[in-house]
């Protein structure tokens, strides 16, 4: 797959050469989990709805408003029978502090090179670092790339039932229960 760059004022955002849309199947994708344990797709097929929220980076306004809501909704995905997963370029140290820092009670995957991302034909660019107090600590979180925020969801079949490239953070979750809702 030909990867095509295209380059802004100190901005690089890799467009993937095809982004999955609504009817495609899903790639059986896996990644390391914010404990460092890999985490596969494809043990959910026949079994579960799959969220995947690709988001920017762990511990940013918006990306931590988009967390806290899938956290808080936790219950609502439950009883469709759904889970989630966040995806970003962010490194396993950075999910866990993000983790603890909002008690998040889903789990985050790092996509450190970029390679989930790739498959879904989410936009990335360069990543970065950012400070924030964890704890009472001052910690350095890190990323690889950092993805555009983007959100589909695979239905038990393996289909994407769902994609939005445009993503409000506080309105996430009520469209991806919509959408898991009209699939049944």
């Amino acid at each position: 797959m030909k990867k095509l760059a295209i380059l802004f004022p100190a901005l690089l955002l890799v467009p993937f050469a095809h982004a999955l849309k609504v009817g495609d199947d899903s790639p059986c994708f896996s990644a390391k989990t914010d404990e460092g344990k890999e985490w596969s797709a494809c043990d959910f097929l026949d079994k579960k709805h799959v969220v995947v929220y690709f988001y920017p980076a762990a511990m940013t306004p918006g990306c931590t408003k988009q967390a806290c809501s899938y956290r808080d909704g936790a219950g609502k995905l439950s009883k469709l029978d759904a889970v989630v997963v966040g995806v970003s370029g962010d490194n396993v140290q950075s999910l866990k502090y993000f983790k603890t820092a909002e008690n998040l009670n889903f789990t985050l995957l790092s996509d450190h090179k970029g390679e989930v991302a790739e498959a879904f034909g989410v936009p990335t660019r360069a990543g970065g670092k950012i400070q924030r107090t964890v704890e009472g600590k001052e910690v350095t979180l890190s990323r690889a790339n950092t993805a555009s925020r983007w959100t589909f969801v695979i239905n038990k079949k393996g289909k994407v039932i769902y994609k939005n490239s445009k993503v409000n953070p506080t309105k996430d979750l009520a469209e991806v229960v919509k959408a898991i809702k009209a699939d049944k």
